[in-house]
């Protein structure tokens, strides 16, 4: 599936030392599950946490979820070993945390061979060269970490979260620029679904692929908010069929609702038809 179309509006930890969770997790309604070794997991469950985890993964039953293995940072004692355990796990990436310098991936990589990696975006001097991390070949998505952003930024909580539009906005062009996965960070206010839709529907409207989630009720919120509506795949279908039927008569501009239908209209129109297709898929 191209990177672009498949979908990743819900992210959804999960602690991967509890088989209970990690059971339920095979039958939410996620696009992609990250399985955390890292803050979900007490220091005295490190080890047999990854135990726990490859058995389920290797157990199988995510269906088509993309299955992300957050390891602990590779300055921690735990770090090496959970990286050569990821390395043997039924998992489509490895996620590192507080990403700094792409030369903390190139660590990574020497760990975990061919595996994808995603990167957590964190820290202000994570911010500060999300481009050469970005640009790292075996990179392929960034996970926005904003509860230690904010608290590494000492910013207020607000809700238009203003005090964070630069750091998402510069992860939010470097992830672009090199065409990989970008996913915002967590709305701790699990019972809030007016709030959380609320700051969805910002990540969509600045560009983010989805939105990582800490409790299932988030789900069906997420969902919705990243995924095309109605009226996108509407416009979409009618944006195409208009600007194919001018260049089929060999006429100058194709027009809809009012609006000129330039290449660059339809290229995002089958995107999103393409997206559309790819959740139905999911979905079905």
């Amino acid at each position: 599936m191209d990177q672009r179309a498949r979908p990743y509006r819900s992210v959804l930890y999960i602690p991967g030392s509890k088989e209970r969770a990690l059971e339920k997790a095979k039958t939410l309604p996620v696009d992609a599950i990250i399985f955390d070794l890292e803050d979900a997991v007490s220091v005295d469950e490190k080890d047999n946490a990854r135990a726990t985890l490859k058995a389920a993964l290797a157990a199988g039953g995510y269906g088509s979820r993309m299955r992300i293995v957050r390891i602990n940072g590779l300055d921690t004692q735990w770090g090496e070993a959970d990286a050569r355990a990821a390395a043997e796990m039924d998992c489509d990436a490895v996620l590192l945390p507080k990403v700094e310098s792409a030369a903390q991936v190139d660590a990574l990589a020497a760990l975990v061979g061919d595996k994808p990696i995603w990167a957590m975006m964190e820290t202000p001097r994570g911010m500060l060269n999300a481009a050469e991390i970005a640009a790292h070949k075996q990179l392929t998505g960034f996970v926005m970490g904003t509860n230690d952003l904010a608290k590494e930024l000492q910013c207020r909580f607000r809700a238009d979260r203003l005090p964070m539009l630069t750091s998402l906005s510069l992860c939010l062009l470097a992830a672009k620029a090199e065409g990989i996965v970008i996913v915002d960070g967590v709305y701790n206010a699990f019972k809030d679904a007016e709030g959380l839709k609320v700051e969805c529907d910002q990540g969509r409207d600045m560009g983010m692929d989805g939105k990582t989630l800490i409790h299932p009720a988030q789900v069906d919120v997420a969902n919705a908010a990243f995924a095309p509506t109605d009226a996108e795949i509407d416009l979409a279908r009618r944006q195409i069929a208009a600007f194919e039927e001018v260049e089929a008569a060999g006429q100058g501009v194709a027009v809809v609702d009012g609006k000129i239908v330039e290449n660059l209209h339809v290229v995002t129109a089958k995107e999103i038809l393409a997206k559309a297709d790819a959740i139905a898929a999911l979905e079905g």
